[in-house]
């Protein structure tokens, strides 16, 4: 079974710096972590590996210090990574940025399973596994906090709705994007990073994909343009109400109406 994980490489603190001109996120691989959710992802491949005997391949898409994420999942004990890095592929939305992983995931050859994280805790819109499962035309599962089984020919999942826990059984090839669940990711192997400490990541740019059609990928290829973006701002003003409890309704009635949320 051949498995194909993405991974990105994300800030690790709320604190990020946003480029004005473009409205991206600035990502200089400084202050960086793997996406959480992807430590769920890598898990359940592994967990998958040690039963079924599979390859597993990790991919992701960013600037050269994203080596350090892939590095990180080879020392997990993922078999090989797998860097799509290029200044043209910059600024992408999801669908661009779905797009681009689909052309450097055909690049890996065959798969059977693509397993994604429920979203990335810089973009948090849990798009992209679902949009690369279009364009790779594979069915997929979205949401999945455990895998119950796995065959030759099929997949049985566990996925949380927003109501319900349903159980879906899916034909391979297909994509499925993790959750937390009940499983807790293993850390990388010391000993496995010291073996494979001068292992060289391929890194795949415009020049190798399939597709040589600019207007796909990165800004060029994005319908969604970011309008402005902006971190945050802390306030801690507050209003202290005092009175008996109906005079303290009566104002805080007012506050609101006011303020028009009532």
């Amino acid at each position: 079974m051949n498995i194909v994980v993405c991974v990105k490489q994300v800030p690790a603190s709320s604190d990020v710096k946003i480029d004005p001109v473009t409205g991206v996120l600035i990502r200089d691989g400084n202050n960086t972590k793997m996406n959480p959710y992807d430590l769920y992802g890598l898990e359940t491949a592994l967990r998958i590996k040690e039963q079924n005997s599979a390859i597993i391949k990790t991919i992701s898409m960013g600037p050269t210090p994203a080596k350090a994420v892939l590095e990180e999942s080879l020392w997990m004990g993922c078999d090989e990574s797998l860097l799509i890095s290029d200044r043209k592929f910059g600024g992408a939305d999801v669908v661009a940025t779905a797009y681009t992983l689909s052309q450097g995931i055909r690049k890996l050859g065959d798969f059977d399973l693509i397993i994604c994280g429920k979203q990335t805790t810089d973009g948090d819109t849990a798009q992209v596994g679902a949009e690369i499962a279009e364009y790779l035309q594979i069915p997929h599962i979205a949401y999945v906090e455990k895998v119950l089984e796995v065959t030759d020919e099929y997949i049985v999942v566990r996925a949380s709705m927003d109501k319900t826990i349903e159980t879906f059984k899916v034909k391979l090839p297909c994509l499925i994007t993790i959750d937390k669940g009940h499983i807790t990711p293993r850390l990388p192997s010391y000993k496995r990073g010291k073996e494979l400490n001068h292992i060289d990541i391929p890194i795949v740019t415009f020049a190798d994909v399939i597709d040589q059609d600019e207007t796909h990928y990165g800004l060029k290829g994005s319908p969604t343009q970011v309008e402005k973006m902006f971190p945050p701002t802390k306030n801690t003003d507050k209003t202290i109400i005092n009175g008996s409890v109906q005079e303290q309704v009566d104002i805080l009635t007012e506050i609101l109406k006011n303020k028009k949320y009532v």
